[in-house]
């Protein structure tokens, strides 16, 4: 579909003649809506490797609480392609500006309705099976969120600042990381470990009601990218975006699945389960390895501008070949992480150097993902969604 689209119209066009948004706005639309999106994902992900094994799972050991916690987190995992399914075909349909309000309520909601939910010692089971699908609506949110920011950013630049542009959704993910993390870190030297645990942990998924009302005013404010008004005036987008994509583009939805999955991987290992397991087997405080994490997660962020430069005066497939290169190297060592030689080596010393090495290594592919994955198909928002 990309090469039909491709010749039927001249992708550069829009750029110059169809009235776009102005950058501040494309940096408000695409980094500020990402940056919530991210910020309801992530506080889940503290709080069930922190919290959520003595709230919703308190009649069985630590261990498989433990378990069974992070098994809830993962169930996101399953509901975010059926949401890029979902947002994808109606995206490439209606326009990315509905879908990403759509989707942006999807997640809101469902991260509020977190934070009033029972534990287990009052509603039992239901209160499990409530917070699962809880959960499912937020990996639908965020399916159909990342890559639709990825568009509206891309979409609006101009073409020699694609990857620069690409950035902005990009950082809403280290952004919201460091807020949700940085509430937390708050709380934790504010209120005692019995409250955390009994009111406490509800509080970011509570203050998610705000930021998502600043999302939604904002995502109101935009227009629909240049690139997909020119499509619907020439009638060159599809009735079947689910059909034309597995038809023509099946090779670039294996290619960009591949590509996202180097990069969360260790992403998600590193910044919630590690969580777990240095507050447990380790030794740290919660206060001080969620510190750690966030230090990581400004290097994180510094590092994506820098690399959107790179990726622009030196192509993409050259900073995804060099991160993944050094991802490999990376997972290779970091089992030495988990047997406890950080104690030889200096404890939160060795730990905080690993963490930015973690940084270091994710930066240039989480970087080159705005860019390469709409470039493989520049109208259809499906397959950049899988």
């Amino acid at each position: 579909m990309e090469n039909n689209l491709s010749q039927s119209l001249n992708f550069s066009l829009p750029r110059k003649t169809l009235k776009k948004d102005s950058v501040k706005t494309v940096i408000l639309a695409s980094m500020v809506g990402t940056m919530i999106e991210f910020y309801d994902f992530y506080a889940y992900g503290t709080a069930s490797a922190a919290y959520f094994p003595r709230v919703f799972f308190p009649e069985v050991t630590p261990t498989i609480a433990l378990l069974l916690s992070l098994l809830t987190f993962g169930v996101a995992f399953i509901a975010r392609p059926l949401g890029s399914f979902v947002f994808g075909h109606y995206g490439d349909k209606m326009g990315r500006k509905k879908t990403l309000v759509i989707s942006l309520l999807l997640m809101g909601c469902s991260t509020v309705l977190i934070g009033l939910l029972p534990g287990y010692n009052t509603l039992g089971l239901t209160a499990v099976i409530l917070l699962c699908l809880c959960r499912f609506v937020q990996g639908i949110g965020l399916g159909g969120e990342w890559s639709g920011a990825a568009l509206v950013a891309t979409e609006n630049a101009p073409a020699n600042k694609r990857a620069l542009y690409g950035a902005f959704p990009e950082l809403g993910a280290p952004l919201g990381f460091f807020l949700s993390n940085g509430l937390f870190v708050v709380l934790e030297f504010t209120l005692s470990p019995s409250q955390m645990e009994s009111f406490g942990w509800r509080i970011p998924f509570l203050a998610s009601a705000v930021l998502v009302v600043v999302g939604f005013w904002v995502r109101q404010k935009m227009q629909e990218t240049p690139l997909f008004r020119m499509a619907k005036q020439r009638s060159a987008t599809t009735k079947s975006p689910l059909v034309e994509v597995f038809k023509s583009n099946w090779l670039e939805i294996v290619q960009g699945t591949f590509i996202v999955a180097v990069t969360y991987t260790l992403f998600y290992t590193l910044a919630t389960w590690s969580l777990s397991y240095a507050t447990t087997t380790l030794g740290f405080s919660k206060q001080a390895y969620l510190m750690m994490l966030m230090g990581t997660v400004v290097i994180f962020a510094l590092l994506i501008l820098f690399a959107s430069r790179i990726s622009d005066a030196f192509g993409r497939k050259r900073v995804l070949l060099f991160s993944a290169v050094t991802l490999v190297i990376f997972g290779l060592l970091f089992p030495y992480l988990l047997t406890g030689h950080h104690n030889v080596w200096g404890s939160a010393d060795f730990l905080r150097g690993w963490l930015c090495i973690n940084g270091d290594c994710l930066w240039s592919t989480w970087r080159s993902l705005a860019r390469t994955i709409p470039d493989e198909s520049p109208i259809l928002w499906f397959g950049n969604c899988l």
